[in-house]
């Protein structure tokens, strides 16, 4: 496996390579992930454009999450637009959209997904819904970079992959994909001592980013979960270091043979293992990784959206499209491997996103 700072070196030089070991992507990334990013189309302006790029989106006042990526964005732009500027407001998420729906903004780029309740406010403010281009994928294990949500067993348990059907009857209570819900593991054909055992559900506090994330892509938008699940918050230590809710997700499953629990890599101990999951019954089934993750083939993939206020029959505003046609071109995606830890978008992805700048 290609260490990511090694295929950055190989793509944009050895300057590029000092700039990602210094944002501290540790996640081994393989070549062959990636390589396509050198044969995107370069970028070329549709036609000469000046004005200001009014943008909010992830970050805060303490933690410039976003800066890196999209300076690294403008400085390229601005050899081919050099009348572009930037006013750069990023102070988190929450407050992105709300900035749209003012005017305060005419871009913002999300930390994650567009919750529900920021689509329908802004649908309320306007009257039709935001218009949302993907700019990029989200980590596989870096923290603040939207990791993969990923499906844990404990290393006992002879399971090996779920679909998305039977996570949703395992962790709600609608079963809005399916007929029943699941609550024994023997339900999902385990044998023996395993068929009459119940399964112990642990997660995410149902209020948070992550457990709407995986409400809106399991449970069909149910907030009906299993009442027996076990919630999980960040937890400050006497020493006042943080104790993650992914680690202390699994620490806890890893104390438990019979349970289930979403949590990402980047927290795994040895007690516990994923599972490859499949999008719907008989389909096929993945593994999270670079390659499936920037194929958008695993099923709880997150995605990087760039969020604009068009309405219907109205184009974006020459400066901001511009900026997005940059943003998905080959030197917007190497500049996103560079100076940021998220992943770039597969070709397809980027295909479909142009034409929806049209």
């Amino acid at each position: 496996m290609m260490q990511r700072r090694e295929f950055v070196a190989i793509v944009c030089g050895a300057a590029a390579a000092r700039r990602i070991t210094a944002a501290a992507c540790a996640s081994p990334i393989n070549n062959s992930a990636v390589a396509f990013v050198s044969q995107l189309p370069l970028y070329t302006p549709q036609r000469p454009v000046s004005g200001t790029i009014r943008l909010w989106g992830h970050g805060s006042f303490k933690h410039d999450f976003m800066g890196p990526l999209v300076h690294g964005w403008m400085r390229a732009l601005n050899r081919h637009l050099p009348g572009v500027t930037l006013d750069f407001r990023m102070y988190g998420t929450a407050s992105a959209v709300g900035a749209l729906v003012t005017g305060s903004a005419n871009l913002a780029i999300l930390g994650e997904e567009i919750s529900p309740a920021a689509a329908r406010a802004f649908e309320r403010a306007r009257g039709y819904s935001p218009t949302l281009v993907q700019v990029a994928t989200g980590s596989l294990d870096v923290n603040f970079f939207d990791y993969a949500h990923m499906i844990f067993v404990h290393r006992d348990n002879p399971l090996t992959k779920l679909d998305l059907t039977q996570l949703d009857a395992i962790y709600g209570q609608e079963h809005r994909r399916g007929e029943r819900n699941i609550r024994l593991w023997g339900e999902l054909g385990l044998p023996g001592d395993w068929a009459q055992r119940r399964i112990q559900p642990y997660g995410w506090k149902f209020d948070e980013d992550f457990a709407l994330f995986f409400s809106a892509a399991v449970l069909e938008g149910s907030h009906r979960w299993n009442s027996d699940i076990r919630e999980y918050v960040h937890q400050i230590r006497a020493d006042g270091s943080q104790y993650d809710h992914g680690q202390r997700i699994l620490d806890a499953l890893a104390q438990d043979r019979y349970g289930i629990a979403i949590s990402n890599l980047r927290y795994a101990v040895p007690e516990v293992k994923s599972l490859a999951l499949a999008a719907a019954n008989g389909g096929a089934y993945f593994s999270a990784s670079p390659e499936t993750l920037i194929s958008q083939e695993y099923p709880l993939t997150r995605i990087i959206p760039a969020v604009v206020d068009r309405a219907p029959g109205a184009g974006i505003e020459p400066v901001v499209r511009e900026f997005l046609r940059f943003v998905l071109s080959r030197e917007g995606q190497q500049t996103l491997l560079t100076d940021s830890c998220y992943l770039p978008l597969g070709s397809k992805a980027i295909r479909a996103q142009l034409e929806r700048l049209q």
